[in-house]
């Protein structure tokens, strides 16, 4: 194997593998001949789409998706509909460890916590996976303490439905799911379309599915309408435990009325599951003219 793919060559460091090879140069003089031959230091810029298909390359496709989706949401508020947004933030780790962000304290006694943030093995880090409810400004954060799965996807999914949607939606015939292409619940997922049906059947009811473009999840209702408030009113505590984590989440309100409840999910949820084509095929999903991969309902086994 090469070892220059494993080896950061500084001027120094060419400097001297040039002396080993029977070239006396300064490093100095080995940065001039670098600029010469049209170098200079740069950093890593984030440019490469590392999505396959090339449709979601093109920015007339993206927009054309964000309009469906707004179409679309639209379409299920007039109807009495539900319309949920969906996303699971980053794990994190239970302990005293500092949290950026300022709360009153008295003067000289701030809260100490661990100069370092080494995970207790003793603690799990936790899994923040959230639903919110666009018409009624609501919010539900299914917490939980294993994998970040499609599984656990859907279950936060049932858990909102029965803690608060089917109280909200008695009458409802049709839900509605805005999402992030990627992670539990990406687009190319077996296992979560494979669980949408089982939700679908149980629930007795069609769910529509549609995915933000890559890179767009940040315009996603949940990202500044839910999670931003949760991580202003989390920011000043360490997440000392479970319980506090969860007294955080609930605690989030805003001046128009934002409600959001908490629950913790204490499933062991296994990773690498494969949904072979047998089961694929008891799916029935029907993709929509539009960006199927993006766009499709998938209709209970009636």
């Amino acid at each position: 194997m090469n070892p220059l793919r494993w080896t950061t060559k500084s001027l120094r460091n060419l400097s001297e593998e040039l002396r080993n090879e029977g070239f006396s140069v300064h490093h100095d003089k080995v940065g001039d001949l670098l600029k010469k031959l049209g170098y200079s230091l740069q950093l890593n810029r984030k440019m490469r789409d590392v999505s396959d298909d090339a449709k979601k390359r093109d920015p007339e496709q993206r927009d054309t998706q964000f309009k469906h989706i707004n179409a679309t949401v639209q379409k299920y508020l007039d109807a009495g509909e539900p319309v949920i947004s969906i996303d699971c933030k980053k794990k994190e780790n239970i302990g005293n460890f500092k949290n950026s962000g300022v709360e009153f304290m008295p003067i000289g006694q701030p809260i100490e916590t661990q100069d370092h943030e080494f995970k207790d093995p003793n603690k799990p880090a936790v899994a923040p996976y959230g639903i919110y409810d666009i018409a009624n400004n609501e919010g539900f954060v299914n917490v939980g303490i294993s994998s970040d799965t499609a599984v656990f996807a859907v279950n936060s999914i049932r858990g909102w439905w029965y803690s608060m949607g089917e109280n909200k939606y008695p009458n409802a015939t049709n839900l509605y799911i805005t999402a992030d292409g990627g992670g539990s619940n990406s687009s190319h997922s077996r296992l979560w379309k494979k669980g949408l049906q089982e939700l679908a059947d149980e629930l007795l009811m069609p769910i529509e599915v549609s995915c933000f473009p890559p890179g767009t999840s940040k315009w996603s209702k949940i990202e500044h309408r839910l999670f931003s408030y949760i991580t202003k009113n989390w920011c000043e505590r360490p997440s000392e435990t479970i319980e506090i984590v969860l007294s955080l989440i609930a605690s989030t309100t805003t001046k128009t009325g934002l409600v959001v409840n908490a629950a913790l999910d204490l499933s062991e949820y296994e990773t690498g599951i494969k949904v072979t084509d047998e089961e694929l095929k008891n799916v029935n999903i029907t993709k929509n003219p539009l960006l199927g991969d993006w766009n499709y309902i998938i209709y209970p086994h009636w």
